[in-house]
């Protein structure tokens, strides 16, 4: 094998949905595995296939649905002997209903969300709680404790979830290390969630700014995004999620319990693209976010948690706080003003008219000795360019969070489905790096308490900087 290529497909790949991300995957694919082209199969209802068959990949234009998923995809996942990839990059098809049928006939799989089936997201007959990742997550926990082991299903691995889940056990490491502590790199899930309670992490953010901006205005009427708009739409309707920190004494009004399942999050009975919250990235220093419900906010509180019995003694709170390109942000606040109706019509920037613009995505852990520590990518549009053709920066963070999640999966065949926290952070950046732009680490003293105006009357917690009753916007 040539020294890119990192793994042999034996059996056929599908990948369903080719929208950003899904042509972002594409030459990765191409340049980094060993695999059968004529068993390559693509599969999107609206896209034309254009750049598909370019690429010599067959291209089916149909949509995948609950009634017909298993007549579609088992006889192209198991044609011509081997074993089987679905990488599944779509919206509007259910990852545990995929990934379980996956498991079924033996074939591996990967996705970068656990996404229902089409309706789920703006369905009004169900409650904010049904709406919530949290619901979809024990969906998926549910899947694994009922068939544990088997085939690898590889769930939620995209740039966040996903990559931030490995950049917040490198983030420790760094810590741990810069503080002096005397300690040896966790083996388990608990000796990572005692190193995080040593080192007195009270929180992480998914702390994110994305600076690419177009020539070109935005347009009224039109969402534009760097990334899928109607997965931001989706997720940006649903209630405002974080996972629940031991360490916080102050909820707001409209938080809410879950009844069941893991524990670690509450919800707010507001949207997440609706709810501001103050973070902190390199570039801009302090800035608002939006607390956008994601898996990871879920997955990460849940991975650290310490427990004595059953008595939970250490979680750390854990949210999305994400400043997306200034036309999303222009793009929301009409979609919001127009009573959450989202625009007629949409419009995704791609590498050819950026300007310019970095994505600068990592994790924000506070709390500790050193107040906090961002670690992450500043990957520019430039440097993208150079990198990888049909992507923007945003999309690069997630398409090569794919290939190792894939890479993963190949050498780890056998690992039943896994979450981003459960894999090798080591191996999997290892492979992602290199599309990752630089990758640092910066300590700042700001906390939400810092440079505030100070001329109003404020309901904050002074006792405790890193409380959620000051990072929440109200």
């Amino acid at each position: 094998m040539s020294s890119h290529v990192h793994a042999r497909i034996s059996g056929p790949i599908v990948m369903i949905g080719f929208g950003s991300i899904g042509k972002g995957t594409l030459p990765l694919i191409e340049k980094h595995f060993h695999y059968d082209k004529s068993r390559f199969v693509i599969i999107d209802p609206h896209e034309d296939g254009e750049l598909a068959t370019e690429h010599g990949v067959r291209f089916l234009r149909q949509a995948v649905t609950r009634d017909n998923y298993r007549d579609v995809l088992i006889p192209l996942l198991t044609e011509g002997g081997g074993q089987g990839f679905c990488v599944n990059l779509s919206v509007d098809t259910s990852s545990v209903d995929i990934m379980t049928m996956c498991r079924e006939i033996g074939a591996l799989y990967i996705d970068t969300v656990i996404e229902p089936w089409t309706g789920f997201y703006f369905d009004k007959s169900a409650g904010p709680e049904e709406r919530s990742n949290y619901a979809l997550r024990e969906t998926l926990l549910a899947a694994k404790h009922n068939a544990p082991g088997g085939t690898t299903a590889v769930s939620t691995c995209g740039a966040n979830p996903g990559m931030v889940s490995w950049f917040v056990k490198q983030a420790l490491i760094n810590l741990a290390m810069d503080a002096g502590l005397a300690f040896q790199e966790p083996k388990s899930r608990l000796g990572w969630g005692q190193l995080a309670q040593r080192l007195g992490v009270k929180g992480i953010h998914i702390a994110e700014r994305d600076t690419q901006h177009s020539k070109n205005p935005k347009p009224m009427n039109v969402f534009v995004n760097t990334w899928s708009v109607e997965g931001f739409v989706s997720e940006g309707m649903q209630p405002a999620e974080l996972g629940w920190g031991t360490h916080e004494k102050w909820m707001p009004a409209n938080g809410r319990t879950h009844a069941k399942g893991c524990q670690a999050a509450i919800y707010l009975l507001q949207e997440g693209a609706n709810t501001r919250v103050r973070s902190w990235c390199p570039t801009p220093g302090p800035q608002y976010g939006f607390l956008v419900t994601h898996n990871e906010a879920i997955s990460i509180s849940d991975y650290f948690t310490v427990r004595d019995g059953d008595k939970v003694v250490y979680r750390p709170t854990c949210h999305y706080a994400y400043h997306p390109s200034n036309d999303a942000v222009l793009s929301l606040q009409e979609m919001f003003g127009a009573a959450g109706k989202m625009q007629p019509s949409w419009h995704i920037l791609d590498e050819t008219e950026i300007v310019s613009g970095v994505d600068e995505l990592g994790v924000l852990l506070y709390g500790h000795a050193k107040n906090a520590y961002w670690y992450g990518s500043q990957l520019s549009i430039t440097e993208t360019r150079h990198l990888a053709p049909y992507q923007n920066a945003t999309g690069m963070q997630v398409s090569s969070a794919v290939l190792a999640g894939m890479v993963w999966a190949l050498e780890n065949p056998q690992a039943g489905i896994v979450e981003a926290d459960e894999m090798d952070f080591r191996r999997c950046l290892e492979i992602q790096t290199p599309y990752l732009g630089p990758v640092k680490g910066y300590y700042t003293d700001w906390t939400p308490l810092t440079d505030r105006p100070g001329l109003f009357p404020e309901d904050i917690d002074p006792s405790d900087p890193w409380q959620f009753r000051n990072i929440l916007v109200r």
